[in-house]
């Protein structure tokens, strides 16, 4: 459209000048004495534009040819930078290959084609960024090559380009080789120089999930549960992970937690800061439970903890593994210990309710038994563990179970039984 409305504009001065020029009868006269030139009006206007088209191709010409060197300057710095950029290129593209040396040498490549273009005065708008990049490709070539001296020579002169550069860049820079340097000094398992480095970034920059990526494996490394714990749950809240997998971090790391902890108030204290999404876990409620009875806390304490997970242990869609299952049982066993308690009662009518509703149970049978025997109601410990032991597949409670019936039969006076079940007891692989 635009093209055809040219074209008729074109037409339009053409017939325009056509007209003016064919029905133009006037005469321009110069005197120059002692002659006198007559000329028409139409070759007069002709001339002028003819001299001002000269005089603007002239000056035209003129500047092109005044701006020669500056052109000349500007391709002479546009080539050293493309060198300098291949160079940083190739040092990256030789890292990501496995040529580290390569590499290493290229990134020096960069920094030396910079510094020449620099000398010369010609300074580059990005060569803040040029140089420290640079600079950090070196110190990760130096860290794949492991060394270590060299490394710090590169980090150190990257930190101290980046803060040359403007705020932005200074601030990215900056963070960048700080996050880097956590990284190297992970590998080099130097796990609380790595967070000191993580410690020195700003709030912000902490909350990264790279950051936090760091963190986590720094405090595993370092051994220091509870930090590593509150950053899993962090990374999981931001979905660093897949919910299966969020679980079974968060899981292995209260395990490992609970393996420094030395004495009960810790414990309890652990189970405290717990969120409630923890302390339903099965298997964390059942080991954090186990190991407070364990350091000498009491089993009143621990009892509420287990209430929580008893109605889902009574529910076929409950969703546990089996493992988790029998920590369960073991920890309300171990937890019912002493008859004597005010709850003791209620926590016994509560089983055998249990163990009716699903009477093929083999778990509950054992539990069920194990508390009857505890009560004396020894008749029916007698009869549930004989039944727990055919359907028991752990072989830490089918070996009570064998155990508690030989204890039972000794009770009774059946040396035959008692030893026959002690074999069995014995006969168990762990």
């Amino acid at each position: 459209m635009r093209a055809a409305l040219w074209l008729l504009s074109l037409f339009a001065l053409a017939a325009a000048g056509a007209w003016l020029a064919g029905n133009n009868q006037g005469t321009v006269t110069l005197f120059l004495s002692p002659y006198r030139v007559d000329m028409s009006l139409n070759l007069v206007l002709l001339i002028f534009v003819s001299v001002v088209l000269l005089v603007v191709v002239a000056q035209q010409a003129l500047a092109a040819l005044f701006a020669l060197p500056k052109q000349a300057q500007r391709w002479r710095l546009q080539q050293k930078e493309r060198a300098a950029h291949a160079a940083l290129l190739d040092a990256i593209s030789h890292f990501m290959a496995g040529r580290f040396l390569r590499a290493r040498k290229s990134a020096q490549t960069a920094l030396e084609k910079e510094a020449l273009m620099q000398a010369a005065g010609l300074k580059l708008d990005h060569a803040v960024s040029l140089r420290t990049l640079s600079h950090i490709m070196a110190a990760e070539s130096a860290h794949a090559l492991q060394d270590k001296d060299l490394r710090q020579h590169h980090l150190a002169q990257a930190v101290v380009q980046a803060q040359v550069g403007t705020s932005q860049e200074r601030q990215t820079l900056t963070e960048g080789a700080q996050l880097r340097a956590a990284r190297w000094l992970l590998d080099d398992r130097d796990a609380d120089a790595s967070l000191d480095r993580l410690k020195e970034l700003p709030p912000a920059v902490g909350r990264r999930m790279v950051a936090m990526r760091l963190k986590l494996k720094a405090a595993r490394l370092a051994g220091q549960p509870a930090m590593a714990l509150d950053t899993a749950v962090l990374l999981a809240k931001h979905r660093a992970f897949t919910p299966a997998a969020a679980e079974s971090l968060v899981r292995g790391l209260i395990m490992n937690w609970l393996v420094h902890l030395h004495d009960a108030d810790a414990v309890l204290r652990m189970w405290q800061g717990l969120t409630p999404a923890q302390r339903g876990m099965p298997d964390v409620a059942a080991e954090v439970a186990m190991r407070f009875m364990r350091l000498g806390g009491s089993a009143a304490v621990v009892r509420p903890w287990l209430q929580a997970l008893w109605m889902p242990l009574q529910s076929p869609q409950m969703g546990w593994t089996p493992d988790q299952v029998v920590r369960v049982v073991r920890a309300i066993e171990t937890s019912l210990t002493d008859p004597s308690t005010a709850d003791a009662r209620p926590w016994l009518a509560r089983i055998e309710a249990a163990q009716q509703a699903q009477p093929r149970d083999p778990n509950l049978q054992y539990l069920a038994g194990m508390v009857c025997m505890r009560h004396q109601l020894w008749g029916k410990a007698q009869l549930l563990l004989a039944q727990a032991v055919k359907g028991l597949e752990d072989p830490v409670l089918l070996r009570r179970s064998w155990r508690a019936l030989a204890e039972l039969a000794e009770q009774r006076a059946d040396a035959v039984q008692a030893a026959q079940a002690w074999k069995q007891a014995a006969l168990v692989s762990a």
